[in-house]
């Protein structure tokens, strides 16, 4: 009897998730939407990065054949600014290399991202193939800012594992620890530089 009440129960509850489903609106897919979504996940990454580094980190690197951290925020001010500036009709650069300070690299960045903010938000499926300039060529507007994603990834990526050396955790993990379910042991807390995390 338990056994039969169980699987009532379990099938009432499948055909009341199967009606939901079905009556709820579901989007269809977009690219210019997934391309949206991916600019404003690497970019809260990478403001939020630029931010945790602390000033005196801003000179560290690594080894002397890599930028330091400061070089890597500059780097992807100035590739972002030249990139959708171009986009826009109006290409520019920022110069963002010149500069050293915590304070003037964040400002840079911002401003790549107001340079880059409304490319993206004139993105949609309608004018995605649309050829836009991109060095010497013309490239798919999609291509090109699917492309700069890609770039900014890259370089949050050596982002990353600056913050990581100087025991700072870095924001995408930090957000994974906080989501349902992703909450692991130890996660979202770094052991102090050249202390070895404990066993779990």
């Amino acid at each position: 009897m338990k056994r039969t009440f169980v699987i009532l129960s379990l099938l009432v509850v499948c055909i009341a998730w199967n009606l939901q489903a079905q009556m709820a609106p579901t989007a269809a897919p977009s690219m210019s939407g997934d391309i949206k979504q991916a600019y404003n996940q690497i970019k809260n990454n990478l403001t939020l990065a630029a931010a945790k580094m602390p000033e005196e980190g801003y000179s560290f690197q690594p080894t002397k054949e890599e930028r330091n951290f400061g070089g890597w925020v500059a780097h992807v001010a100035d590739s972002q600014t030249t990139t959708c500036s171009r986009i826009a009709g109006a290409q520019r650069t920022l110069n963002a290399a010149s500069k050293t300070s915590k304070a003037d690299l964040i400002a840079a960045l911002k401003e790549s991202f107001d340079a880059c903010d409304p490319v993206y938000a004139a993105l949609t499926d309608a004018n995605a193939a649309d050829a836009v300039a991109a060095g010497r060529a013309q490239r798919p507007r999609l291509t090109v800012l699917a492309g700069n994603i890609s770039h900014d990834n890259e370089c949050y990526g050596s982002m990353a594992v600056y913050l990581r050396l100087k025991g700072i955790v870095p924001p995408s993990t930090e957000a994974m620890g906080q989501m349902p379910g992703m909450q692991m042991p130890g996660r979202g807390q770094m052991p102090p530089a050249g202390q070895a995390p404990p066993n779990r």
